[in-house]
């Protein structure tokens, strides 16, 4: 399923970084956050996705979270059947009782920023996750979320989870793709927020998997999909106790509201102000990002993807 050459992974990634970039903020820019949202709609429904909207309030306003399913397969597909075929081995609606996988990203920036890594590389990438799973059957339903106000103290993933416990909803996991497109090669290009108690590299060109206890073995399980499938991706995991209380820098973006309401979920990041100089700034520019590193998360978080979601005999 991995997609080589890097170069036609990279032109997608960038193609979607140009669409998105942009400040997207309720109060300063909410034409620019409209238009992101309008462009999730439009991409997932370019692969065929069931697209939905989750509402919430906020600023005496209503607020959509854009969620795109990909529904499981109906039966197992055989080698034989072309790519271009399965939609047709899957009914909309009709879900195995498997949980389903979330995979998501924000699409808000905070005031004054155009937000490329911060977090339309994020956006970039699941779009490109969404449309390689999209080729392939799967044995679990598998949600694409755009959350909205992430930066607003994280309120479109925390409603949304609300609503998965309220309503009793069980899911697999939550990837949450925050900050995935900037890396560099020198030493001394990474710090380490304060308490962690790991190892850190000093040169940012690696992927950080965060996740707290309950998340334990969905942390192993992208870690070993994304070292046997991506070697050449360097990869950090780590894990914090309870819902990352002691170490708040673990907990600033929308996987945190899975936790809040005991879910498994993890975060993938570039490590945001702790490697990129450009965080939350007028700088944080197309320019900025490695496409080269984005498309290597892409193939990573597919991989992870495939191991969790993937029939087992396709």
């Amino acid at each position: 399923m991995l997609d080589r050459p890097f170069d036609l992974t990279q032109g997608r990634l960038r193609a979607h970084v140009e669409a998105l970039i942009g400040e997207r903020h309720p109060i300063s820019s909410p034409d620019h956050l409209r238009q992101a949202e309008a462009y999730l709609v439009e991409e997932f429904g370019r692969l065929g996705l069931t697209i939905s909207a989750h509402s919430f309030e906020a600023f005496g306003g209503s607020y959509r979270n854009v969620i795109a399913t990909l529904p499981a397969a109906v039966s197992p597909v055989q080698h034989s059947v072309h790519p271009l075929h399965l939609a047709e081995q899957r009914v909309p609606g009709v879900q195995r009782s498997l949980p389903p996988l979330l995979i998501a990203a924000h699409y808000d920036t905070v005031p004054g920023s155009p937000g490329a890594d911060d977090n339309a590389s994020g956006l970039a990438v699941m779009l490109e996750v969404a449309r390689r799973l999209s080729a392939v059957p799967l044995s679990r339903p598998v949600r694409f979320i755009g959350f909205c106000l992430e930066e607003e103290d994280l309120l479109g993933s925390l409603a949304y989870a609300a609503h998965l416990r309220a309503t009793d909803q069980e899911i697999v996991g939550a990837i949450v793709l925050e900050c995935v497109g900037y890396a560099r090669s020198e030493e001394d290009s990474q710090t380490v927020p304060p308490g962690v108690p790991i190892a850190v590299p000093s040169v940012g060109d690696f992927l950080g998997i965060v996740g707290n206890a309950r998340s334990a073995d969905l942390v192993t399980d992208i870690e070993q999909a994304a070292r046997l499938h991506v070697p050449e991706l360097n990869i950090v995991p780590l894990l914090v106790p309870g819902n990352g209380e002691l170490l708040p820098d673990t907990r600033r973006s929308d996987h945190a509201a899975f936790w809040h309401y005991g879910y498994p979920a993890v975060m993938l990041t570039d490590t945001a102000n702790f490697r990129n100089p450009h965080y939350h700034r007028p700088t944080d520019t197309i320019d900025t990002l490695d496409f080269l590193f984005m498309a290597k998360v892409a193939d990573a978080a597919s991989a992870a993807a495939d191991a969790l979601a993937e029939m087992e005999n396709s």
